[in-house]
C-alpha cells in the first residue's frame, strides 16, 4: 500500500478513512507499506503510523524516504502546501543528503509514525542532486543498514536511468521506480531491469497507473498522466488498450496492476489508496488473472514489449 492520499495529495481525505484503508489492505494481506515525508509534509506518515499501531511490528514491513527534510515555516500556516498536497504549508521541504540531514530526516519519520524502526529506507527523487545522493546519501543508508536500524536501502524516482546508475555503483537493495514499466512506458526495460536482475535487486513498482491514466475501467476525457493533464495520443492509446482488455473479460486497472509484476526483476507493486474502497479494489487488482492472450495480443500490437 502507497500513502501519498494519506497526505490529501490533490484533495482531502479523513483520518477515520485512512484508518479504514488500513484496515481494509490489512485484512485482504497487505504487509508492506510505504510513505514518506513529503506526502502531505508529514501527514502521511503520521496517518499511516496511527493505522498500525495496534498492529504486530514483526509482522510488517514499511518503508520511508529521505532526502527531503521539513523545516518549519508557521508563519505559513494560514497558506496551503504548493506542492500538490491539501495541506496548510507549516512546514517547507528542504533538499538534504547529507549524513546529518538524513539521520534527522529518520528521526522525525520515526516520530511521526510513533515507531522504533522502518524497515526500508529510500533517498527520495534525487534527480538533481547525484553528486550529494551517491556519496553521502547512500553510505549513511549503508551505515544504517550495518547497524541493524533498516534492513534495506536504496531509492525511489520517477526515471530509470539514475536508478540503474545507482545499481551499477553502488551497494543497494531495492529501487522503487515509480511510472516507468507501466502499459504505457516500458522505457526501463532498456536500462534498470536487465541490470537489477543482473546484480540481484528487487524492483518496486509504484505508479503503475501513470498518476490516473490506467486507473479506471473507462478513460475520461480530463485523465492525468505525469501529474499533469494527459496528451491525446496518450489517452487514445490508453483506450485502446483497455478496449482489448475488456474483449478478454478483464479491466484496464486489473491489468495495469498486474503488467509490471510480470517481469522477474519485479518484487512488489505499491497501489496507492485514500479509503476502503480504494484499497479493496488494489486488492481486487492484485488478485486479478490476466488471460494469456491478452499479453500476447498487446504484444502483437505494439503496446507492450515482450518481458526480457
Amino acid at each position: 500500500m502507497g500513502t501519498s492520499p494519506f497526505g490529501n495529495l490533490f484533495r482531502e481525505t479523513t483520518d477515520a478513512d485512512t484508518a479504514a484503508a488500513v484496515d481494509a489492505a490489512w485484512d485482504g494481506g497487505v504487509r508492506y507499506f510505504d510513505t514518506a515525508p513529503h506526502y502531505g509534509l508529514g501527514l502521511g506518515e503520521k496517518r499511516l503510523g496511527a493505522g498500525l499501531r495496534d498492529r504486530p511490528r514483526d509482522e510488517y514491513v514499511i518503508s520511508t524516504k529521505v532526502g527531503r527534510l521539513l523545516v518549519p515555516t508557521p508563519e505559513n500556516a494560514g497558506q496551503l502546501d504548493d506542492d500538490g498536497f491539501v495541506v496548510p504549508a507549516e512546514y517547507r521541504r528542504q533538499w538534504d543528503f547529507s549524513r546529518d540531514g538524513i539521520l534527522r530526516s529518520v528521526e522525525e519519520s520515526l516520530g511521526r509514525l510513533g515507531l522504533d524502526r522502518v524497515d526500508v529506507l529510500y533517498l527520495h527523487d534525487p534527480d538533481e542532486h547525484w553528486d550529494a545522493a551517491s556519496t553521502t546519501g547512500i553510505s549513511t543508508l549503508i551505515e544504517l543498514r550495518d547497524q541493524g536500524v533498516v534492513r534495506a536501502i536504496g531509492a525511489g524516482m520517477n526515471q530509470s536511468a539514475m536508478l540503474a546508475r545507482f545499481v551499477a555503483e553502488c551497494d543497494v537493495d531495492l529501487m522503487m521506480l515509480a511510472g516507468r514499466y507501466t502499459l504505457l512506458d516500458q522505457s526501463a526495460q532498456d536500462d534498470l531491469l536487465p541490470l537489477a536482475l543482473e546484480r540481484g535487486v528487487g524492483i518496486v513498482a509504484a505508479g503503475v497507473y501513470n498518476s490516473g491514466l490506467l486507473s479506471r475501467a473507462v478513460v475520461p476525457d480530463d485523465a492525468h498522466y505525469d501529474y499533469r493533464a494527459a496528451p491525446r495520443e496518450l489517452v487514445e492509446r490508453a483506450r485502446a488498450i483497455a478496449a482489448a482488455c475488456e474483449r478478454y473479460g478483464v479491466t484496464l486497472p486489473d491489468v495495469a496492476v498486474q503488467f509490471p509484476l510480470r517481469h522477474p526483476a519485479v518484487v512488489n507493486a505499491v497501489l496507492g489508496a485514500r479509503n476502503e474502497s480504494q484499497a479493496v479494489g488494489g486488492l481486487e487488482r492484485y488478485e486479478a488473472t490476466v488471460p494469456a492472450d491478452l499479453w500476447a495480443e498487446l504484444e502483437e500490437s505494439g503496446y507492450i514489449r515482450p518481458v526480457s
